[in-house]
């Protein structure tokens, strides 16, 4: 078997990052790279990575199973990539973190599909919510309510196991914005105070802010923690002011596309001018969306309010002054509220891949006990996708 070598860390800088190394030379290779600091060590081994003569990072590497080693390494990419590219020089193929699992497990044959999947996911996972999630999936969770299935196949009824797995792909969307992040799409008229909001919640000058309408004719995105998520915030040009322009009408069919593909909507609105915002145009893109209605600068004297606005938009409705900060933690409370993330349960059965979807909308309608037992044991132990 191949020596192969995988980054098991996300991407960026990070404190520490780790290298798996697995195959039946893998230890023939490390003692090439790898001067131990004390000899004598078995579990685990604190030395050097050197390429001749140059010391290129000082790591810890642990064995982890026969013919399969983890170098554990300070997080800098170019200290990461030199070490990868010692490895494949003297043997080493480079693969993804993901074939790397599939692969150890594939040999190893010791764990569920479940499991393996719980490990490749939490490498990308965008908060540290979103990877306890996935690593509650393993013994509790997702896994266990598989197996659960199956141990009392003979006299769950078939109503019951559709039902769970109902609420499983239901609480499984709200999940999926700790584990993938939430987008947040910021949409309105011109000069509302978008890209002022924008800038305050990413705490710097990330779009161009100034007093004539119509500044953002593009979109513009970035992330910020919105305690416990990480969030993607675009902001987008005006949606239905006078735009004759062929550049104009571009944009705001590109905000319709971000409109549609959104988890939540933004909808600013100048508070301190009588103009009737909304039209009819902008309430069909956004019925049917979470979205907060956000009346912007409250600094200025009041003259909308929400009792101008359609029954539609003033449910959920927060005064703020994106210019001042003022009202900017009771919005983001709110944001936190549509998402159904306050108080959420990290121990709850979720899914957390496309092939357990999948799976799960199958056994959501299963017609037999036969069917349900062959989708359960796809879901244990099938193949996975990477």
């Amino acid at each position: 078997m191949s020596v192969l070598a995988a980054v098991m860390t996300g991407k960026g800088t990070g404190a520490i990052s780790t290298i798996q190394v697995f195959g039946e030379s893998a230890g023939v290779i490390l003692e090439k790279i790898f001067k131990p600091a004390c000899p004598e060590a078995t579990t685990f081994e604190v030395g050097k990575i050197i390429d001749g003569d140059k010391i290129i990072d000082e790591v810890v590497v642990g064995c982890e199973g026969v013919n399969n080693f983890a170098i554990n390494c300070h997080g800098n990419p170019m200290l990461v990539e030199a070490i990868m590219k010692l490895l494949k020089r003297d043997g080493a193929i480079l693969i993804t973190a993901e074939k790397m699992l599939c692969r150890i497990s594939a040999v190893e044959k010791a764990a569920s599909a479940i499991v393996v999947e719980a490990k490749m996911a939490q490498i990308k996972a965008k908060t540290l919510q979103g990877t306890r999630i996935i690593l509650n999936q393993i013994d509790s969770g997702l896994g266990r309510t598989a197996v659960e299935w199956m141990r009392n196949i003979k006299t769950i009824s078939l109503k019951e196991i559709a039902s769970s797995a109902e609420n499983i792909l239901e609480t499984s969307r709200t999940a999926k914005f700790f584990i993938a992040g939430c987008t947040i799409i910021l949409v309105g008229p011109t000069n509302t105070g978008k890209s002022t909001l924008l800038n305050y919640l990413c705490g710097r000058q990330k779009a161009i802010v100034t007093d004539i309408k119509g500044t953002t004719r593009d979109w513009v995105s970035a992330e910020c923690q919105i305690d416990p998520l990480l969030a993607t915030l675009i902001d987008t040009a005006g949606l239905y002011n006078e735009c004759g322009d062929t550049v104009g009408k571009i944009s705001q069919g590109k905000t319709i596309q971000l409109l549609e593909k959104a988890d939540l909507a933004l909808l600013v609105l100048d508070n301190s001018t009588v103009e009737n915002h909304i039209d009819r145009r902008l309430l069909e893109k956004i019925t049917g969306k979470k979205i907060i209605t956000v009346l912007n600068k409250s600094d200025l004297p009041i003259k909308f309010g929400a009792a101008k606005l359609p029954k539609s938009l003033a449910n959920s409705t927060i005064q703020i002054s994106a210019k001042l900060g003022t009202g900017i933690e009771g919005l983001l409370q709110k944001i936190k509220e549509i998402l159904g993330v306050v108080n959420f349960d990290l121990k709850q059965a979720v899914c957390f891949t496309a092939r357990q979807e999948k799976l799960l909308k199958k056994l959501a309608g299963v017609k037999s006990k036969e069917r349900a037992v062959s989708i359960i044991t796809e879901l244990l132990n099938g193949q996975i996708d990477v």
